[in-house]
């Protein structure tokens, strides 16, 4: 009841705000009087105002790309901290927090409208202290205040726009706004204006409402309790699969309508239950959707990797930008539907994947980068363009990736042309089915149209014959795009991120027997501990132009940890394991809630926020709390350490309320849970790394698809097998049996007799 009483008050109070500012902004100055009442009346250049504030933006010395996009704007913007509050205090003024990241299409709008408008920049300066934050270096404070905006309008999203009192805490937000009022969207000018009326005027509600969202967001901040909660089970698993099946688009796969998103720990959770139930409508939506997510836009066809969503139901016409982060989780997806099905194309897609990561995206210390824009310069523009010339305002979505016809028709002979055209569904007029913003009149989204059968048909020729010009083919566009101007690079390097990438190079190099995966995982790892950790053994979140900062979160841990594990596992380096070990204890000493469980997503050292978070749910990324507790169960396993186990369930029973209530939400969570259950393997080869009978049991071993599972090598002399045995005591008695390396093949801790004969090996492997 208290609760409700809470929330009741609140939505009265967040109604009469959105009344008073709705009617302030209808009654109060026009933005014209404000801007005459600066003294500034007259129209100015870009180049003008930032010459007449020189001084007061203060991003130019920031690391973030997104803050130094906007270190020229007019607007007088300040980064989080003390010192921007510490102003709103002094000066009596509300702050405007705006939150972004540098690949953000709405976010370079909304600057070009009204950031970089002067008269607007004039507005904010005068009656606001503003601040830019880049949310991908602080999810925690965007976490915060997403949350508050979402509570106020439903929605959210980025730009995220925010206004706060001098305390931090949030009394009005939206997420785009443009600059004069449109369709129904209040203007930005015409809602600053109504704002500071309303400051100026009617404090005290704004400053009650204030403090009615920030009670509601203390309110629904998970405070998971250990005891009352149902544990999840068996159970929990079928019910998620059933949510599953009855979203599942049957036609186009995914999950839903437009826009889609192919948040591939989904089909990583059904492949997972396909393997538990042997239900084989769970493999039919993986691999539906995997095959329509490769032949349609939001896969590069040309260069390789994935755009971050589809605007359309049929995975065609994709948002362009390129996350880190939708690299990693999706080219494990498919390596495990390759383990699966033993189809080659989910391994080539896999491949190609990797191979835009290592060629586009890998700074050459061996981090990972972050992000590629979705808008760029079309090649047309920039052809013509001066060196005097800026055209930042003249780029467009997609630009990089898009083809007219005719320029394929001249880049090839006609029948090669013929063909391409064909497969990929180049028509003369553009085949974009939707286009509201007219950025892909007469152009092409590549994707696949017809299948390689049907065009080999077509054109009378065998389908080896009509893949060979269309590898010729796309090679020749790829050194045409090249040439063009690319989009926008966002190389922050992110542990969290870096994490879910070095996980899966990792099971690349075993699954696909590809030495360079294993490589490139090994560089990040050892720049990430090399760079990225203090003298104190403190994870940091965020390296960028020689600089390592910001207090790692719980997710840098739990990823980073999660890719240590399988980058021990690819190489049987003991100093990964060791490293995981480590950030394991640490972990559960900064975050770990020693009073109702689960992990908290900042840690006891970090600076303190308005509420302090527990997250389970798994949207774009995957949870900290979800890998963190496949971690636990994982070195567990490994170490023979029950504690971590139980923390395991009892983050289980934290948040037992939420699994059980909507499961499909948790994927992560979820796939933690199906090891937990079991049976899960723990398996120790004995002999020599590079003797053949060893790389041979690997070779079968990740031939399999045996998720559930932890791999320890032990070296055949007691010297070299010392440093494993420090940290896995339980292998120094797991010896090879003779010359040929040993298996000892163990199902939730019961170990069948060793083995060194492969096709035994084979055997056990498939004892279920």
């Amino acid at each position: 009841m208290k609760n409700k009483a809470l929330i009741t008050v609140f939505l009265i109070g967040v109604i009469a705000i959105f009344y008073m500012i709705q009617q302030g902004m209808s009654r109060s100055q026009t933005v014209r009087q404000v801007i005459n009442e600066t003294g500034i009346a007259k129209m100015e250049s870009k180049a003008d105002a930032v010459r007449k504030y020189p001084d007061k933006n203060l991003l130019s010395k920031e690391k973030s790309p997104y803050l130094l996009q906007h270190a020229n704007n007019p607007v007088h913007w300040y980064p989080w901290g003390d010192d921007a509050f510490a102003k709103a205090k002094a000066e009596d003024k509300p702050v405007f927090l705006s939150i972004g990241y540098s690949t953000c299409h709405w976010c370079h709008v909304m600057e070009h409208e009204s950031f970089e408008n002067h008269e607007i920049a004039e507005v904010m300066n005068k009656y606001f202290v503003s601040i830019k934050m880049d949310r991908e270096e602080r999810p925690d404070v965007d976490n915060i205040y997403m949350k508050a905006v979402m509570s106020l309008t439903g929605s959210g999203g980025w730009p995220l726009s925010v206004f706060v009192t001098a305390d931090r805490k949030p009394f009005y937000g939206g997420t785009y706004f443009p600059p004069d009022s449109q369709w129904g969207r209040p203007g930005f000018k015409e809602l600053l204006v109504s704002i500071n009326d309303a400051w100026q005027n009617k404090r005290d509600e704004l400053v009650k409402s204030s403090h009615s969202i920030t009670q509601n967001l203390q309110s629904k901040s998970f405070w998971g309790q250990i005891a009352g909660n149902p544990m999840p089970d068996e159970g929990t698993l079928r019910s998620a699969y059933g949510q599953y099946a009855q979203r599942f688009d049957s036609r186009y796969g995914g999950f839903g309508g437009a826009p889609k998103f192919p948040s591939s720990h989904n089909l990583s959770f059904l492949l997972r239950y396909w393997k538990r139930a042997n239900e084989p409508k769970a493999l039919e939506m993986v691999e539906k959707t995997l095959t329509e997510m490769a032949k349609g836009g939001m896969y590069d066809q040309v260069g390789g990797g994935f755009h971050r969503y589809s605007t359309d139901q049929r995975w065609h016409i994709p948002h362009f930008e390129k996350m880190m982060y939708d690299q990693a989780i999706l080219v494990k997806t498919y390596l495990e539907a390759y383990q699966g099905t033993k189809d080659e194309k989910y391994a080539q897609t896999a491949r190609e994947t990797f191979e835009y990561v290592l060629r586009d995206m890998t700074d050459p210390k061996g981090g990972f980068y972050s992000a590629e824009d979705a808008d760029s310069l079309p090649p047309e523009k920039f052809t013509n363009m001066t060196p005097a010339e800026d055209l930042s305002s003249e780029k467009t979505e997609g630009a990089f990736y898009l083809w007219r016809y005719q320029e394929v028709v001249e880049h090839f002979g006609k029948e090669s042309a013929e063909i391409f055209n064909y497969y990929y569904g180049v028509e003369s007029r553009g085949n974009a089915l939707s286009d509201p913003h007219g950025e892909f009149r007469g152009k092409n989204i590549l994707y696949v149209a017809h299948g390689l059968e049907e065009t080999a048909q077509k054109f009378g020729k065998t389908p080896q014959e009509i893949q060979q010009i269309l590898n010729e083919s796309k090679n020749k566009l790829f050194e045409v795009r090249k040439l063009r101007p690319r989009p926008h690079l966002d190389d922050k390097v992110l542990v969290d991120w870096n994490g879910l990438m070095i996980s899966s190079l990792a099971l690349g190099s075993r699954v696909l027997d590809e030495p360079r995966y294993g490589q490139a995982a090994e560089k990040s790892a050892q720049f990430i501990l090399s760079t990225l950790v203090r003298k104190d053994w403190r994870l940091l979140h965020r390296y960028r132009d020689g600089e390592a900062g910001i207090l790692g979160t719980l997710e840098d841990y739990a990823f980073f940890i999660h890719g240590l594990i399988d980058l021990y596992e690819a190489t049987f380096k003991e100093e990964y394991l060791k490293e995981a070990k480590r950030l394991t204890e640490d972990m559960i000493k900064l975050f770990w809630d020693d009073k109702e469980g689960g992990f908290f997503f900042t840690a006891t050292d970090a600076e303190k926020l308005l509420i302090r978070e527990k997250e389970i749910y798994d949207g774009a990324i995957p949870s900290g709390n979800s890998i963190a507790t496949l971690d636990l169960l994982r070195m567990g396993r490994l170490t023979l350490n029950r504690e971590w186990e139980k923390k395991a369930e009892q983050l289980f029973k934290a948040f037992g309320q939420e699994l059980s209530s909507g499961p499909s939400a948790y994927a992560q969570s979820l796939m933690a849970l199906d090891f937990a259950i079991g049976p899960s393997r723990e398996i120790v080869l004995a002999g020599q790394k590079d003797d053949p009978q060893t790389q041979e049991m690997l070779k079968s071993l990740y031939r399999r698809f045996i998720p559930n599972k932890v791999v320890i090598f032990r070296p055949v002399s007691d010297e070299e097998a010392g440093a494993i045995v420090d940290i896995i005591p339980f292998v120094k008695g797991q010896t090879a049996l003779s010359s040929k390396t040993t298996a000892y093949v163990c199902t939730n801790y019961n170990c069948k007799f060793p083995t060194d004969d492969i096709d035994k090996f084979n055997e056990l492997l498939e004892d279920r």
